[in-house]
């Protein structure tokens, strides 16, 4: 593990404009990491933004646990297929939950409607991140649901139509690509937030070209699309963009990733 790296990112990701970040989730490669490396890396980022949320991936209640004796504020339930109401449940005895609907190719269970209200129907449950990657139809019909638990949040994991997201209910986001070029996806949030149409359209176009880029097949190569990225912009070494669990890109690729971020960089800056 880079640990220099990460703490220079930890420090660096504390000046950008979130109310928080996510650990041992899909893009830090949570469930890849061992119990020790876990707590390395919750440590770090709880040293770096001592007033922020930190929500932790969870795929076990010992995890939870972890997560909780290492000072997370939430839990991102990884999706289970077998008495999902109750999985939520026993995670929110630890900590808050906030549940998970992601597409199936990445490991998610498609929950229908009566499992979902289930879910959302929990105390403990404070909302839902939506992660279809590209079936619009299905984040309609869970912000549809969603007027059903008005106290609940939608939260956006659409790194390929962010913009659209919002404009679908979204009150937040908790997304891969905001791990690169997280000031550009603030002030779209933030734009959205205000009114601000001239502003959120162009911010969406920005924000979406670098998704093109970085958010194609192979898709689990966006992790290390992600590392180049923020190597691109000086937050990590070139050195440390290592992904050992992801596929192997051509040099190509990262030729690609850095004009993406230099085109997001000439139109934000």
């Amino acid at each position: 593990m880079a640990e220099d790296a990460q703490r220079a990112y930890a420090t660096w990701m504390a000046g950008q404009a979130v109310a928080g970040v996510a650990v041992w989730a899909h893009t830090g490669r949570g469930p890849h990491l061992s119990a020790e490396q876990r707590r390395v890396v919750l440590a770090a980022w709880r040293a770096a933004l001592p007033g922020r949320v930190i929500v932790a991936g969870a795929n076990s209640i010992d995890v939870a646990r972890d997560a909780k004796l290492g000072g997370a504020d939430a839990l991102l339930a990884f999706p289970r297929r077998d008495d999902a109401a109750a999985w939520h449940a026993a995670l929110a005895r630890e900590l808050p939950v906030i549940a998970f609907y992601l597409y199936e190719a990445a490991g998610g269970v498609a929950y229908d409607d009566a499992t979902l209200h289930a879910i959302l129907a929990l105390p403990g449950v404070v909302g839902i991140k939506v992660a279809t990657l590209d079936s619009v139809m299905t984040v309609q019909r869970i912000a549809g649901l969603m007027r059903e638990h008005p106290d609940k949040l939608l939260i956006t994991g659409e790194d390929r139509f962010l913009g659209y997201s919002l404009m679908l209910g979204a009150r937040a986001a908790l997304i891969g690509m905001g791990a690169a070029l997280t000031d550009v996806q603030a002030a779209l949030i933030s734009a959205f937030a205000q009114g601000d149409t001239h502003a959120f359209l162009r911010l969406s176009t920005q924000v979406d070209a670098f998704a093109q880029t970085t958010f194609v097949a192979p898709m689990e190569g966006y992790i290390r699309r992600m590392l180049w990225a923020l190597a691109a912009d000086g937050v990590i070494p070139d050195d440390a963009c290592d992904d050992p669990w992801g596929p192997t890109l051509e040099p190509p690729e990262r030729d690609r990733v850095r004009r993406a971020v230099r085109d997001a960089r000439a139109t934000h800056d």
